[in-house]
């Protein structure tokens, strides 16, 4: 073991002077009173402030997204961090909201959810483990309604409940393949009675899009109740308001709906709440920290997971949908490494200069902006710059946005914060100017199976898309228990448009979106779809992250990135 590099993210964030979060939350003219403590940098806002910053006028809508990813990385919290860091530098009233990150990336290949160098959101060590414990508290009640389910069977299940059909597993914040699929109940009569089951990560629990889609503690109790479980015998749904947890789910709740208050290294106040991946659920934010952050800043800044196809579509059919929310800007984030990976470069060859590469590459960012312009909104390009960047290759990535007629911004916020980032800044100033023309791109009458062809279609590029038949079954049942107005949730690979991992660059041609099955989020307000081989809970890598994170003779925590 040794103690990682001053200069690695960690270092960096460990030399940092923080600010006391009664300080932070004074920039936003959030009084004392509002503000939870949980230690001296960070903080929950109290649900009744929160309900008055939410009807004040609001803020302009900075959506930060970017091209599908690759190993190579291309730093969207980062740059949402620097962007946020650069406007507040511009004299404007700045709040970022963020998502918080799982224990299941820290831990396994991913690793943390903070930022990167100079752009980052801290305490570092605190949001990337446990945080103010709203995942733990989502796992509790998730785990919940699942132990009160078999319980309800025991005991002689008066619901009539067919233990067959049973759609509602078990959650934990860690990568654990092990669990996918369990047996449970065994051992005799008193353990309960045997069924197949399994666990998905706690980032792809209802419950947690639950948390993050609801508008109050009354909504949300409204919201887990609607929870669809499974069937009864004769085919009618069975909800969590049935088996009457819906009460005891939300108490579990209560303080984890508060939305967390924490700084950036330069003292930009950051809203960091709620945790869902895009590749497997909705990938945004909490409505209630986003619209909280909207009433007291003039400009905020977020984030959806993933590249645009994943991430920013469902930020837009699902959040804003929901929220009422009209996003003002979008900033697309890319790198040169990354541009390099998507033109045919391996991993181990993107030090040696390639303009070639990159041009071919940027076929992918070009798609992910005309994804942007279908919901009309203006969009600007940052490029994250790294050390090894060279001018031929960034002349490359600057003519292929010119093309398209979009302007690309190099940016250096991981070395330079704020100030490396004072050009996207501005820009972003200029094209969020006036009214927003924001529109989605289906409504919400188009039939559930139309919904998904509209997204195969316009944001990956498919040219056909197939259905197996329980899938195509549980559609029109869905649609026959008036479930058919629900927005849909894509769940599929985040690598590329199509549903191969491996398939870099744009659109893939002529293929065809295969959707493997559906779920109802009743409670959440959506419909999942299954796309390809995609899995809700991920395992760990041959040599996890968890391998290299000790607590070192200082007592600190090393080795998180």
């Amino acid at each position: 073991m040794k103690l990682t590099d001053p200069n690695s993210d960690i270092g960096i964030a460990r030399a940092a002077t923080l600010k006391p979060i009664e300080e932070i939350a004074a920039a936003l003219d959030i009084p004392p009173s509002a503000l939870f403590r949980y230690g001296p940098f960070k903080g929950k806002i109290s649900l009744d402030f929160v309900a008055k910053a939410a009807n004040a006028p609001r803020g302009k809508l900075i959506l930060v997204t970017a091209i599908s990813p690759t190993p190579a990385g291309e730093g969207k919290t980062t740059t949402s961090i620097g962007l946020g860091d650069a406007l507040r530098r511009r004299g404007k009233r700045t709040a970022i909201c963020l998502r918080e990150p799982s224990l299941g990336p820290c831990f396994g290949s991913k690793g943390g959810a903070t930022g990167g160098g100079h752009a980052q959101v801290a305490p570092m060590e605190d949001i990337n483990l446990h945080f103010t414990g709203d995942l733990h508290a989502i796992s509790a009640a998730h785990n919940l309604l699942a132990a009160m389910i078999d319980n309800h069977i025991f005991w002689g299940n008066a619901l009539n409940l067919d233990p067959r059909s049973i759609t509602w597993r078990r959650a934990v914040d860690l990568n654990d393949r092990a669990l996918r699929q369990i047996v449970i109940g065994l051992g005799g009569p008193a353990n309960g009675h045997p069924r197949e089951t399994g666990f998905d990560i706690t980032a792809a629990s209802e419950v947690m899009a639950i948390l993050c889609l609801a508008h109050s503690l009354k909504d949300l109790e409204a919201r887990l109740a609607r929870i669809v479980i499974g069937m009864d015998k004769n085919k009618n749904l069975i909800r969590a308001a049935a088996l009457e947890a819906s009460g005891a789910m939300a108490a579990l709740l209560k303080d984890a709906l508060m939305p967390n208050l924490a700084q950036t290294l330069e003292g930009t106040p950051a809203f960091i709440h709620g945790g869902p991946f895009a590749n497997i659920a909705h990938g945004c934010n909490s409505i209630l920290a986003t619209q909280t952050a909207l009433g007291l800043a003039d400009y905020v800044v977020t984030e959806a997971g993933f590249g645009a196809d994943l991430g920013a579509e469902k930020f837009f059919n699902i959040k804003c949908r929901e929220a009422g929310l009209t996003p003002d800007c979008v900033v697309v984030v890319a790198t040169l490494r990354a541009l390099k990976m998507h033109g045919g470069v391996s991993l181990k060859e993107l030090a040696r200069e390639d303009a070639a590469a990159v041009q071919s590459g940027a076929s992918n960012l070009i798609r992910h902006v005309g994804n942007i312009r279908k919901f009309n909104l203006p969009v600007v390009v940052a490029i994250n710059k790294f050390t090894g960047d060279t001018a031929a290759e960034l002349a490359a990535a600057m003519d292929a946005c010119a093309s398209i007629g979009v302007q690309a911004i190099p940016c250096s916020h991981w070395a330079e914060a704020g100030a490396g980032a004072v050009e996207l800044a501005d820009a972003v100033t200029r094209l969020a100017t006036g009214e927003s023309a924001f529109r989605l791109l289906y409504e919400s009458d188009l039939p559930l199976a139309g919904k998904i062809e509209c997204i195969a279609a316009e944001i990956y590029g498919a040219a056909a898309i197939a259905f197996d038949d329980d899938a195509a079954r549980q559609l029109a049942k869905f649609e026959s228990e008036g479930f058919g107005t629900l927005p849909v949730c894509m769940a599929k690979t985040q690598y590329s448009f199509s549903t191969d991992p491996g398939q870099k660059g744009g659109v893939a041609e002529n293929f065809t979106l295969r959707v493997r099955d559906v779920r109802l989020a009743a409670g959440a307000g959506f419909v999942v779809a299954r796309c390809g081989d995609i899995r809700t809970m991920p395992g760990l890598p041959r040599h996890p992250a968890a391998n290299d994170i000790f607590i070192g003779p200082d007592g600190k925590i090393w080795g998180l990135s």
